[in-house]
């Protein structure tokens, strides 16, 4: 007999690049990561539009980097108050996009049951947001899955804590080109790293590195001829 299949558990879903416009986030990934980014959608809840490169990891075979821009051309279907998902709408995060350019603002975590997963979290005392159904039209069909955004659109924990995301049954990574990009590691700082890292672990993210410091994120990345990038982000004060 057959051995069961491996339990499903969290693991990295996404890297979250912002960029002030969609243009100079792509121009930005071909000058950092010598890499243009492929198509990606259009997110009409949210106003937002992006473009996707597929990233090479064992440990998360499906993960991807997003870059993601407000659309100036859509109007969000979700009306305000609500806000636009990763800080978008956020004064502080908008300037610091305008002066420093393009930001590894956040990251996603996907995961087996979101709802599971948020009730987890909220026994901590970390309301990480509503659960809510989206989707985006794409050449090989709908694309449909469920995603953690607070009513205020805040990412926590300074962009440290990942938004979680369920997918349906396709996953955007099945339709991106073989992946050019390796992701080697992901690590987080914040004052409340302890905090942090129990949220983390409580959902079966063990092996991501948090140690205590400023909120930021780090990401190292090589692309096929061996230079590697390394991705910073740190909250301004």
């Amino acid at each position: 007999m057959s051995a069961p299949p491996a339990p499903r558990r969290a693991h990295i879903d996404h890297l979250v690049v912002a960029a002030a416009s969609l243009d100079e986030g792509a121009a930005w990934c071909k000058t950092t990561l010598a890499l243009s980014p492929g198509p990606g959608g259009q997110h009409p809840l949210f106003g937002t539009h992006n473009r996707l490169l597929r990233l090479d990891s064992p440990d998360h075979p499906q993960a991807y980097l997003e870059i993601i821009a407000i659309n100036p051309d859509a109007t969000p279907a979700r009306e305000a108050p609500l806000r636009r998902w990763f800080d978008l709408d956020e004064p502080a995060v908008r300037q610091q996009l305008q002066e420093k350019g393009p930001q590894l603002l956040h990251w996603v975590a996907s995961v087996p049951d979101i709802g599971a997963a948020c009730d987890t979290w909220r026994a901590m005392g970390i309301e990480r947001g509503a659960v809510i159904e989206a989707s985006r039209p794409t050449p090989e069909g709908l694309l449909r899955w469920r995603i953690t955004v607070r009513d205020d659109g805040q990412r926590l924990f300074g962009g440290c804590l990942p938004t979680l995301i369920e997918w349906g049954p396709v996953h955007p990574a099945d339709h991106m080109p073989a992946p050019a990009l390796s992701l080697h590691s992901l690590s987080l700082s914040h004052p409340q790293a302890d905090r942090l890292r129990d949220a983390l672990h409580a959902i079966g993210l063990t092996e991501i590195a948090v140690r205590v410091g400023p909120a930021g994120l780090h990401a190292d990345l090589s692309n096929p001829a061996g230079a590697t990038t390394a991705l910073h982000f740190q909250e301004s004060p």
